[in-house]
């Protein structure tokens, strides 16, 4: 990691002209996400300007009957007004959307400078990464935004993850922010679940997990994180999460959903963060240069017994590798609501007879 991180490019100011030519750049890169944008605010244009056009032919009907029906054939009055309304609302919405997308470019050049500055890429977008944890992998329409990762040294990665589920008004956005640092040996699946971040039916994981999975640590962790590890590995977990890495968690990472998983070191954030916020890499660094160095320590030299030869083939058995899924509380709740639903009703039947 740089020492110490350069933050200034998040802060600078940047002119205009600057702005311009990243976005020359990026767009003459053919990039999708660079075309893309440029498809939107077309989008958005010609909607707005269709949506204006039934504003301003229907506004101006129901106005002049309005106006007819009131004064008795006055119509300019209240149509001209419906008329100056509807080309307002227009003006504003096609002014939004060129601010928004001014704005947005202004914010991925000031991303890329930073990334830059430091050694790092950046991508305003990208198809989403073959990651083996929890939130990966889940839904449809899969992408990483704003996109942050290490060009040397020890692999991180980090940025916003977007998926959707359902279909129809069924379907829902999902937006997740990661952090990802390369492991150097292969662990079981071990899964902390914040408390910090839970709703009020339980956990924020977007899967749920065997409760028979949990393992109670000692001291006032519990308080902060519920772990999780396959059976029969607890003496495992125990050996990478010492008390020492167990404080590093509370102090630095309280607010995150933990996974390790294959080589992986992930920490997740069920809310967006921003990623052109110098508190933002400040805190994701700190997670990196604290827990994630910590955890590096304690699995270096990690095996699981239970394979031949583990050292050297860096495997974890098959019953270790992943956790297995349980019930949500959510949806023991809904059976429990249906089921309530269908003996209420047949009790109301029997009592009507």
């Amino acid at each position: 990691m740089p020492a110490p991180l350069d933050l200034a490019p998040l802060t600078a100011p940047m002119p205009p002209s600057a702005v311009q030519a990243w976005r020359a750049r990026a767009r003459a890169s053919r990039a999708p996400w660079a075309t893309m944008g440029a498809q939107q605010i077309v989008a958005i244009v010609i909607a707005v300007l269709v949506g204006g056009f039934f504003v301003l032919t229907f506004g101006g009907v129901i106005g002049g009957v309005l106006a007819d029906a009131a004064h008795g054939g006055a119509s300019f009055p209240v149509g001209g007004l419906v008329f100056i309304g509807g080309i307002a609302v227009a003006a504003v919405f096609v002014v939004r959307a060129i601010f928004r997308s001014t704005g947005r470019w202004g914010r991925w050049a000031r991303i890329d400078a930073f990334a830059r500055a430091n050694g790092f890429a950046f991508s305003p977008q990208d198809l989403p990464p073959a990651y083996p944890g929890l939130i990966f992998g889940l839904g449809s329409s899969r992408q990483v935004r704003e996109h942050v990762m290490s060009t040397s040294g020890r692999f991180f990665d980090m940025g916003g993850y977007v998926y959707t589920t359902g279909s129809g008004k069924n379907r829902s956005t999902h937006h997740w922010s990661f952090l990802a640092v390369r492991l150097d040996r292969r662990m079981p699946n071990i899964v902390l679940d914040s408390r910090a971040n839970n709703g009020i039916i339980g956990s924020n994981l977007p899967v749920a997990l065997a409760r028979d999975q949990v393992l109670h640590l000692e001291g006032d962790f519990d308080r902060y994180f519920t772990l999780y590890c396959p059976k029969d590995y607890a003496t495992d977990a125990l050996y990478v999460f010492t008390p020492d890495l167990m404080a590093l968690l509370i102090d630095e990472a309280a607010p995150f959903d933990v996974e390790l998983v294959d080589d992986w070191f992930f920490a997740y954030s069920s809310r967006r963060l921003d990623m052109s916020a110098p508190g933002t890499y400040q805190r994701l660094f700190r997670i990196i240069d604290t827990v994630g160095a910590k955890t590096l320590h304690q699995t270096e030299h990690y095996r699981d017994d239970r394979v031949a030869n583990s050292i050297t083939a860096n495997v974890v058995a098959p019953q270790g590798a992943r956790l297995r899924h349980g019930v949500s509380v959510g949806a023991v709740i809904g059976v429990v609501v249906v089921a309530g639903w269908v003996g209420w009703w047949i009790v109301s039947g029997f009592l009507d007879l």
